[in-house]
């Protein structure tokens, strides 16, 4: 019996969805519209931003499903049409502290249908071989949307970017629904697809005497309204009006605390942001609620954080930085941060093994220079991975790992510092 689909659909909709271009796609719009229909999406509208970004990008064994599915897509003839972006590779041997065990445990069974995966993403359409980064709206990484574009997209970080600082439409989407949606061309009009849904709930007040730290801030409003909009007022005085590189790294760091510690697809910064630019207070609901952000309470917020490390009373031995991927700027930043750190605590390596994870591009681009050289030559790694990947590796529970990526922290048994508190530890400078 054919399913009985709630919405309205368009005459070729419903030629797709009744096998008109082949049984497959037919599955694959079914599943679209069972998707919208049970978040009561009045209809389906258009992907106008046609270059997909896919979240799952690892080859983990026990995703055998996944892999069928993509066969069954690949033996139809269906892909994405104008190609796409991965979230970041799981590992890399070179760049990451890896025993002869971590090696043969993720080859032979936590990742050992990578190859074949990344085959089976060329053919759908993967758009070049080093396409794979959490941040694939980097102007290096190229899958940039446009304000107002409809999107079909997973990656909750990518989402919050592109909702947010893009002025672009996406949901927070699940696994292989981006994919559907962008072979389809189709994604259901619900949430934050629609002008009321793009509303804010909360209007939080930043009142705090200096800059705040984006990971923090991002944190504790995340942890505060959840899955709701919030419009901010206030944070322009440290940001700065003008969404230059800087502005554009701080938020991206604040938009994925605020999705992973809490849920938010979409933020508004007042001046800042493009619908606050143009729509400014109009953009908060009849009744919405308010939160005050000062040093206390973002103090306060840290202090919260649990220390799960299997040995706690032990000092950190591993620093990830840059979760989602560093941009170019940041990159740049960490690494002067780093040699100079390193030589005025009388060093010539970094105290503890220390990782920095960027875009591949980004990555290729930064090797040229010769701040990379002088990086390397403290002992500081820079990888493409995923850190969240890599802490999927049991035997790294064992290591007690730092960062200073709320998203890591929230996602793993890492420990969060702030950026200084890291830094001092990774030059050596203080004992943790």
């Amino acid at each position: 019996m054919a399913y009985q689909y709630k919405m309205k659909l368009t005459d070729e909709q419903k030629a797709i969805l009744e096998g008109s271009q082949g049984p497959v796609k037919a599955k694959v719009m079914e599943t679209i519209v069972r998707y919208g229909d049970m978040f009561e999406a009045t209809e389906l509208v258009k992907v106008t931003h046609g270059q997909g970004h896919l979240v799952t990008s690892f080859g983990l064994s026990l995703l055998k499903p996944v892999y069928r599915t993509m066969d069954e897509l690949i033996d139809a003839g269906l892909k994405v049409e104008e190609g796409f972006t991965m979230d970041p590779r799981p590992a890399d041997f070179s760049n990451t502290p890896c025993s002869l065990i971590d090696k043969l445990l993720i080859k032979t069974i936590l990742y050992g249908k990578q190859k074949d995966y990344e085959e089976q993403l060329r053919k759908l359409g993967l758009v070049r071989d080093d396409a794979f980064s959490c941040a694939c709206y980097f102007d290096e990484m190229g899958n940039i949307p446009s304000k107002g574009d409809v999107l079909s997209w997973a990656e909750s970080s990518a989402v919050n970017y592109a909702n947010s600082v893009l002025g672009a439409r996406c949901n927070r989407n699940s696994g292989m629904i981006d994919i559907f949606g962008s072979i389809i061309g189709f994604v259901p009009k619900f949430g934050l697809l629609t002008d009321e849904g793009r509303k804010a709930k909360w209007k939080v007040i930043v009142k705090t005497e200096k800059k705040p730290l984006p990971q923090i801030l991002g944190s504790a409003i995340g942890i505060k309204v959840m899955e709701d909009v919030p419009y901010v007022v206030g944070l322009d005085k440290w940001i700065g009006t003008e969404l230059n590189d800087e502005c554009k790294a701080y938020l991206k760091d604040f938009g994925a605390a605020t999705a992973s510690n809490g849920a938010v697809g979409l933020y508004h910064i007042e001046n800042v942001t493009p619908e606050a630019v143009e729509q400014g207070e109009k953009l908060l609901v009849e009744g919405y609620r308010e939160y005050v952000i000062d040093d206390e309470e973002l103090e306060r917020v840290y202090k919260s954080y649990p220390n799960i490390w299997k040995k706690p009373e032990k000092a950190g031995n591993l620093a990830f930085i840059g979760c989602p991927h560093l941009s170019k700027v940041q990159l740049e930043d960490w690494a002067d941060r780093i040699i100079g750190a390193v030589k005025a605590a009388g060093r010539t390596k970094v105290a503890v093994d220390t990782v920095l994870c960027t875009a591949p591009p980004v990555r290729e681009a930064f090797a040229r220079s010769p701040k990379y050289a002088q990086l390397i030559a403290t002992g500081a790694k820079l990888t493409t991975i995923c850190p969240l990947m890599y802490t999927s590796n049991p035997l790294t529970k064992s290591k007690r790992i730092m960062t200073c990526s709320n998203k890591l922290r929230t996602y793993s048994m890492a420990r969060y510092f702030k950026d200084d508190e890291l830094l001092a530890i990774i030059s050596g400078k203080k004992e943790d």
